[in-house]
């Protein structure tokens, strides 16, 4: 896929003011640890995650995406009845229906001639809303469109913790540790036409995605029935099959990429991967030949925030001068399913 009239005018964010280190959620597993003789520290040595933030206790997830998005709209200089599409893209969504992206959109102020829904497609989400966005700018039908979302594992993780506690069993915990890696956060990226007077604005070239839904079964979210009338939410993950997998497949799809962008490794300055932790960063990166300075990472400090963690880390790479203008910068998603996603950005 390629791309000739879409630039990507603002990524901006929200933060969620809880902070928790790994540490504190080690010292609550405390007596598994105990039980299952497991040392402290294990968490931030397995993944190189020492902290996530959270949301405070029932916070909306559209409060957090639509602040992102106000963000993203002033930024980009772009009115609320200018968007001709709003996609929201999170895991974590409110209701079944209306879609979440409605109840942003209402905050926002957007509404009348307008597309609105939601997309789903795990940690790749964004990425997804953005070629639903690019689709709809290159073909004519709208001049700017808005993806957004919100996601929180503040919930997940306090029930998985309960059910680790009650449990105390070793199988248990090695599905469900990645889960200990999960943060929370908001974006939202703006894209446009450039026709709007945006102070810097960048051009979004194209991409390749690659599927491999056989392994649709290693990594899974939901809820499971608990007790009459009761729910409960659940992660799984067979964390090695993922990786393993997961890198075949980036593999192949990076290949695509680049033949796709006309791109070699030596053409790409900065690459922004999906932040999972620092197992699968080094693999990837190992797999498909690219130097280790060419990254910029963000996992330490907020997790894995799902479908937030890729654009969160470019709008951060951004304010800190790593992204400069004109670098060539490849995104890198890959989300359960399998799927896998690369977009290719002249900065």
């Amino acid at each position: 896929m390629k791309y000739n009239n879409v630039y990507i005018n603002s990524i901006n964010y929200e933060l969620p003011p809880v902070v928790v280190s790994s540490a504190e959620l080690e010292q609550q597993l405390q007596p598994l640890y105990k039980a299952l003789h497991i040392t402290p520290g294990q968490l931030q040595a397995l993944t190189g995650i020492r902290e996530r933030r959270w949301w405070q206790p029932n916070t909306p997830l559209s409060q957090g995406a639509a602040a992102a998005g106000r963000k993203a709209l002033a930024a980009g200089n772009v009115a609320a009845n200018d968007i001709g599409a709003i996609v929201y893209t999170g895991v974590c969504r409110e209701l079944f229906e209306p879609a979440t992206a409605c109840h942003v959109a209402d905050r926002l102020g957007i509404q009348g001639n307008v597309i609105i829904n939601d997309i789903s497609n795990a940690c790749l989400g964004v990425l997804n809303g953005i070629l639903d966005i690019a689709n709809r700018i290159e073909l004519g039908q709208i001049r700017a469109g808005l993806v957004v979302s919100c996601e929180s594992a503040r919930e997940l993780n306090e029930t998985t913790i309960r059910r680790m506690l009650d449990e105390k069993n070793m199988g248990y915990f090695a599905r469900s540790i990645a889960t200990l890696t999960g943060g929370s956060g908001a974006v939202a990226v703006l894209l446009t036409d450039n026709s709007f007077s945006s102070p810097e604005s960048h051009r979004l070239l194209g991409g390749a995605a690659m599927a491999q839904p056989q392994h649709h079964q290693l990594c899974r979210w939901g809820v499971e029935p608990h007790g009459q009338d009761q729910l409960r939410q659940f992660m799984n993950t067979d964390a090695v099959a993922v990786m393993q997998h997961g890198v075949a497949l980036g593999k192949q799809t990076w290949q695509l990429f680049q033949n796709t962008l006309n791109w070699t490794t030596d053409k790409i300055d900065r690459v922004i991967c999906h932040q999972v932790g620092s197992a699968h960063q080094s693999a990837i990166l190992n797999e498909l030949g690219i130097a280790q300075e060419k990254d910029f990472s963000t996992f330490p400090f907020l997790g894995n925030i799902g479908t937030v963690s890729l654009p969160i880390t470019a709008a951060i790479a951004a304010e800190r001068g790593v992204l400069r203008a004109g670098d060539n910068v490849a995104m890198l998603g890959i989300g359960s399913g399998l799927n896998c996603m690369m977009l290719g950005v002249e900065w």
